[in-house]
């Protein structure tokens, strides 16, 4: 490991102005009664005793994203709970700095109904929320991704990719539903093979999206970590272990990629049918993989805090990336980042931030977590529903 020379220096001016929340304001929303901040674009920091809503804030900040958030609670979860009572309607309202200016960006639901998404007031879909401002978040859930299952390593990488690009999630989105239309007239026996033969194809294209799309931000990212020097935190090679992904790989286009998913759905209609799932091997079953180029070990092999900083190395480098391909650097939402951390990395990891320009939000136990920010962060004090900048 290299020292801190081959990391950013804050000093240096940002390459680009980040995507910022000017203002935020909680209406009913987990532990947050009512709460009103006026912050700049700077990083903020939120300390306080564990239990005291820091999570609960960045959560919030999360549902100005596309998605059921970082807890993946979704709208009928998040509502201030009071003894017995549960909030009729719970809102999120930010004033940001976006990549087109300046908006008035709001989310919140009213009692069990599905969330609403505006944007300066109006009704707006909610992949228009990522569109205007690119986000990525870390939780502490994530810190042995690559030891756990094969499934949330694909969840944490598609973030990544739809932060770069928004039709992602509709493509996935799709991809699913089509899987499960397919999967339910299996299991009533598949007696409309025409029928089934179109949703094949369907699933086929959406699916085939959605691999061009992780090929694509997987190029991006190896390239941004590539380009780096291995300091602070280690570098890492990146494959995806996909049959689409690697058809397209190795230069089929959409069109032949299409063809040969649903000639494989086609004959996995028996199998399918008897377990029924989706075995046919399609981008739902695609891994991400990884490997600690440093010590040429693959990265579930790796210690927690190795783990964990291979996973900063994935997010700062696609912030790095989104910066140039957006134009602005993202909202970087940073659950506990500076757990597992030792004080070369946390330092490492306060360069990357200013280095990057991003506005990060990051969550700890004490104030002391964030000294290496300097006077370059912005510090708010959380405790029973309530934040006191200072």
């Amino acid at each position: 490991m290299t020292g801190a020379a081959d990391t950013p220096r804050p000093d240096t001016p940002p390459p680009v102005p980040p995507a910022a929340v000017r203002r935020l304001r909680l209406t009913g929303f987990r532990s947050y009664a009512d709460l009103d901040l006026e912050l700049s674009a700077a990083p903020v920091a939120l300390f306080g005793e564990n239990g005291a809503g820091k999570t609960n804030l960045l959560e919030a900040l999360s549902f100005l994203a596309p998605g059921r958030g970082l807890r993946s609670a979704g709208a009928d979860g998040v509502a201030r709970k009071s003894g017995n009572d549960v909030a009729a309607e719970w809102a999120v309202f930010a004033e940001a700095d976006t990549r087109d200016g300046g908006y008035r960006l709001g989310v919140g639901a009213r009692g069990s109904a599905r969330r609403e998404t505006r944007i300066d007031g109006e009704p707006a879909a909610q992949n228009a929320l990522a569109r205007l401002l690119p986000m990525i978040w870390l939780t502490p859930a994530q810190d042995r991704l690559f030891a756990g299952p094969r499934a949330d390593r694909l969840k944490f990488f598609d973030r990544l990719v739809h932060a770069a690009d928004p039709a992602h999630a509709d493509a996935a989105t799709a991809y699913e539903k089509s899987r499960m239309r397919r999967q339910r007239l299996l299991d009533e026996g598949g007696q409309d093979p025409a029928w089934l033969s179109a949703i094949e194809v369907e699933m086929a294209g959406h699916g085939v999206a959605m691999a061009a799309a992780r090929l694509d931000a997987l190029i991006r990212l190896q390239g941004e970590i590539d380009q780096r020097p291995e300091g602070v935190f280690p570098q890492a090679d990146l494959a995806l272990d996909g049959a689409v992904e690697a058809d397209l790989a190795d230069g089929l286009t959409a069109g032949e990629a299409e063809d040969r998913f649903v000639l494989a759905l086609r004959e996995g209609r028996r199998r399918d049918s008897a377990v029924g799932r989706t075995l046919t091997r399609g981008p739902h079953r695609t891994e991400l993989l990884a490997r600690h180029r440093g010590k040429d070990q693959p990265a579930g092999d790796c210690s927690t805090g190795e783990q964990k900083a291979l996973i900063l190395t994935l997010a700062l480098a696609q912030a790095r990336a989104l910066g140039r391909q957006w134009g602005v650097a993202p909202l970087l939402l940073l659950d506990e980042a500076c757990a597992h951390l030792d004080a070369t990395r946390r330092e490492g990891l306060a360069r990357e931030i200013l280095a990057s320009g991003s506005q990060a939000w990051l969550t700890g136990v004490e104030r002391v977590l964030f000294e290496p920010f300097g006077s370059r962060i912005q510090y708010g004090e959380v405790e029973a529903g309530r934040i006191d900048l200072v």
